[in-house]
């Protein structure tokens, strides 16, 4: 059994944020890769150099270096609104799959992450979507000129519901990613012949990647289906980009097929990999630093370039109860509180 905790010295915002500069800054460096994975899901590299850095030495060539990182703003801007959804619905279910006595079991926490993950990734979707058709255009010869505008262009020009195209991909690719996590789990003292709470940070670092790995190559070739489906557009040059013509999510797996074999399903699937160890190595050590700053701020460590703890703090405290005692012991009295009725 396990317990779903979270580190309570710090405010729900102080997480959020600690969470949202950390994910910018990974997407960020690691933008051009996840390029190189979109474009090869949706099949603009047929009959060239394969391979990321082919396909990104093609766009700078023919792009400039600024193309490399089409679509980050938005996936950055993306971040904040989808961990908040995240958050909250992790938090619902979480509650809904913890037993009476507070325990929740390893596999319910990461059903309860999965739904969560999918609820955040529907709610957000239209920006998905736009993040794809940005990718996919050339900026030299732009369609869209921003968020705002593809959303306005998208609207007009296809109706509401094209935003939500592929979105029925993210809730069956969610059973394949369960699925991978949990194979992960149960595994997981196998591999390093030890149990689970003596990992050490370099062993769960390890466990994050492997993870990544193995949920992501598992629902990889529902990732590209729907990225097939939010890049084509009958108003878009060469239909967005797409490789094969399709009605619907069961055709586009049936022509993918059939124009480009079975392992045509996972096209950018090694760029998708490359980028698993240094995205989750920025968001870590960036998180972390984040979080000492927030420590550091609300009084529980000495300094933020270390875990040094405060000396008679107790860091079971939240935030807001230390403040009252640092007041207490300033001013000798509590704030008076409000009478009740």
């Amino acid at each position: 059994m396990a317990t779903w905790r979270r580190d309570g010295r710090l405010t729900g915002g102080q997480r959020l944020l600690c969470a949202g500069l950390a994910g910018t800054l990974s997407l960020s460096l690691t933008a051009p890769l996840e390029l190189a994975t979109v474009l090869a899901q949706v099949g603009v590299v047929r009959g060239h150099a394969r391979g990321p850095w082919a396909t990104g030495h093609r766009v700078w060539q023919a792009e400039g270096l600024r193309a490399l990182w089409k679509g980050n703003a938005v996936a950055c801007l993306r971040l904040f609104p989808c961990s908040a959804v995240q958050l909250a619905a992790y938090r619902k279910f979480v509650v809904l799959f913890t037993d009476d006595l507070g325990h929740i079991s390893q596999w319910s926490s990461i059903m309860a992450g999965s739904l969560a993950g999918m609820v955040s990734t529907i709610v957000t979707y239209p920006t998905d979507l736009i993040k794809t058709r940005l990718i996919m255009q050339n900026i030299l010869e732009p369609s869209y000129r921003g968020l705002l505008h593809a959303f306005s262009t998208i609207y007009q020009q296809e109706g509401f519901l094209a935003l939500y195209r592929g979105v029925s991909l993210t809730v069956v690719g969610a059973l394949p990613f369960s699925a991978g996590s949990l194979l992960v789990y149960m595994n997981l003292e196998k591999i390093w012949n030890g149990p689970r709470d003596q990992f050490s940070l370099p062993q769960n670092f390890a466990n994050v990647c492997l993870a990544a790995a193995v949920t992501q190559t598992l629902s990889f070739p529902f990732e590209t289906v729907k990225r097939k489906m939010q890049a084509q557009s009958p108003y878009l040059p060469h239909s967005g980009g797409v490789d094969v013509h399709f009605s619907g999510a069961v055709d586009c797996f049936r022509q993918t097929v059939k124009a480009q074999g079975v392992l045509g399903l996972w096209n950018g699937l090694t760029a998708n990999l490359l980028k698993i160890v240094p995205y989750f190595g920025i968001m870590f050590s960036t998180f972390e630093f984040c979080k000492r700053i927030c420590l550091y701020q609300n009084g529980y460590i000495l300094s933020p370039l270390s875990y040094k703890l405060t000396p008679g703090v107790d860091q079971s405290l939240q935030p807001q109860e230390l403040r009252e005692l640092k007041k207490f012991f300033k001013t000798r009295k509590l704030k008076p509180k409000k009478p009740t009725l």
